[in-house]
């Protein structure tokens, strides 16, 4: 598996697409990034499978949180 890819994401604030590099060597994660057109905050889960060998990234607005 590559550890690094991209994805095409897009902002749950503003709608803006997002280019992000993703790097899978730690494994799975959990993380936040700012958009740059509007500057929220985006709470990102990357899901590593690597039997699969396939990254699932889901994304959602920092104030949309799942209990």
């Amino acid at each position: 598996m590559n550890n690094y890819t991209e994805k095409q994401v897009e902002c749950p604030h503003c709608g803006h697409h997002i280019t992000l590099t993703l790097d899978a060597s730690n494994g799975s994660q959990e993380f936040y990034d700012d958009c740059p057109a509007c500057c929220h905050a985006i709470h990102l889960n990357m899901q590593v499978d690597h039997i699969e060998d396939d990254i699932k990234l889901t994304i959602d607005a920092d104030d949309e949180q799942i209990f």
